[in-house]
């Protein structure tokens, strides 16, 4: 019997790669088909894959990526302190608006967003109500920047003016700054697009009572408070940083409540204080954004690094930098909408696309980089354990290194992936784990979901393709 022969007269046994069209017409003759799931490198594009042929295996790319991930992970940020923005973050200035995302013009921005800086403007005092405060912003009398630009970062809409108190966050390693403003709660808030007298009034106290006592605390702590520490700890008590924080804001409460105490805060305001910070489990994100800000600003400016150092999306746009390239170089893509469970009476329709730089703590490795430690996450953005354990394991494929201050105990304490590699996600495909709330479409009705959300391929495909064409090759050194 010659071997074609023998193969037909044998049992097959069939591996199936690439579409599964296949896989499923064998299956419908009850036959037994190995599924192997395949893409070409970069979606087949022949540019692309030129691209990365042309920094694979670059020693001086491979030196700057191990440069850049041991800044971040060395990074140590602390709270010394709440401020006025316009005291603190560097170029701020009385008609300027910082706002989240990449950066955008009026004309274009979302409803929620749009709403946010309506609220900014009644808030500063530079209009009286939402007719007034469109026409000023459309004006060209108020400058717009990214929160990123200006050391700073803000969830979902993310406006900060220049009236607002800031936390103000030290890189004790490596000597640099970050800032966001304080937690509003959960509700009608500024950060959705609400602007009604409860916002403004909300925003008032947090401005003459609520900051003003944090400082006074904060004043008598010596080194600060250590954020990276209640991070770490909160990761192996089930938050993951960006939509669960009920563990790091009960640590944070933890540290300052005696020095609250000790603050000399007559008691009627302490009571209100106190009463504030126990009733908002998201207090504590307004510290893991900052905290993971300063640790990759640190590493931001690496020759020939294709790490990623942002990640953020204004509600139209989601955009990345790279750390060899240039710090105001954004590289952007139509925002996604984000897939998940919606509050009752909402429907998919309703929401507004991806918004806010929270995405900041999954850049930093956590976030959605750590769901599978964080299994209470889950119930809120859907999905299964087993979901969040494959998106953490996943994420090790698309970075260069692994943090291990902040290890996911279900994994064995492996430490979470770190060090999203441009290079990494255009050849693979496999794209950063995001997970968020979901902003309605118009500004002000607030929160109407959570869910998993990606950020578009095409920004990393432009990163890519913009590091090879302007030279950081960085040639071999073999």
């Amino acid at each position: 019997m010659n071997g074609i022969d023998k193969l037909f007269s044998e049992k097959l046994k069939v591996i199936n790669i690439g579409t599964s069209k296949f896989k499923d017409d064998i299956e419908l003759q009850n036959e037994e088909v190995i599924q192997v799931d395949w893409n070409p490198p970069a979606r087949g594009n022949i540019e692309l894959i030129k691209a990365l042929d042309d920094i694979s295996n670059n020693n001086k790319i491979n030196d700057a990526n191990e440069k850049a991930i041991k800044i971040i992970k060395e990074s140590h940020p602390v709270l010394i302190d709440v401020d006025i923005a316009i005291n603190v973050i560097p170029g701020m200035k009385k008609n300027l608006i910082l706002h989240a995302g990449p950066p955008i013009k009026w004309e274009r921005m979302c409803g929620p967003m749009q709403g946010a800086i309506v609220g900014a403007l009644i808030y500063e005092g530079l209009a009286k109500n939402e007719e007034e405060a469109r026409e000023l912003a459309a004006s060209g009398k108020i400058e717009f920047a990214p929160c990123h630009e200006h050391n700073s970062v803000g969830p979902m809409a993310g406006v900060v003016s220049p009236s607002m108190p800031v936390h103000v966050v030290y890189n004790k390693t490596y000597g640099n700054y970050g800032y966001c403003t304080i937690n509003e709660g959960l509700g009608k808030v500024l950060r959705y697009g609400a602007f009604s007298d409860e916002v403004i009034n909300r925003l008032k106290w947090i401005e003459k009572k609520l900051a003003p006592t944090l400082k006074a605390a904060l004043a008598l702590i010596e080194d600060g408070i250590d954020l990276k520490s209640i991070i770490a700890q909160a990761v192996h008590m089930g938050d993951e940083c960006h939509n669960r924080n009920k563990a790091a804001t009960s640590l944070f409460f933890r540290e300052i409540a005696p020095y609250l105490i000790a603050s000399n805060t007559d008691n009627e305001t302490l009571v209100e204080v106190i009463k504030f910070m126990k009733g908002n489990d998201h207090y504590f994100l307004n510290l893991s954004m900052p905290s993971c800000k300063v640790s990759l600003d640190a590493a931001q400016g690496i020759d020939n690094s294709t790490i990623v150092t942002t990640m953020a999306r204004n509600g139209v746009d989601f955009g990345i930098r790279v750390s060899g390239l240039g710090e105001k170089q954004w590289f952007t893509a139509p925002a996604n909408m984000v897939k998940g469970l919606l509050f009752p009476g909402y429907k998919e329709d309703d929401a507004s696309p991806d918004i806010g730089d929270s995405t900041i703590t999954e850049t930093m490795g956590i976030g959605g980089f750590v769901m599978g430690g964080a299994p209470a996450i889950v119930q809120f953005v859907g999905g299964t354990v087993v979901d969040a354990i494959n998106y953490s394991e996943q994420m090790y494929e698309i970075t260069d290194g692994e943090n291990t201050n902040y290890s996911i105990p279900t994994l064995d304490f492996r430490g979470s992936a770190l060090g999203i590699n441009i290079a990494k996600v255009v050849e693979t495909g496999i794209l950063p784990i995001i997970n968020t709330g979901m902003a309605h479409k118009v500004a002000g009705v607030g929160q109407i979901g959570a869910g998993i959300v990606h950020p578009p391929i095409e920004c990393f495909e432009k990163a890519i393709l913009e590091f090879t064409n302007n030279g950081k090759r960085g040639g071999n050194d073999e």
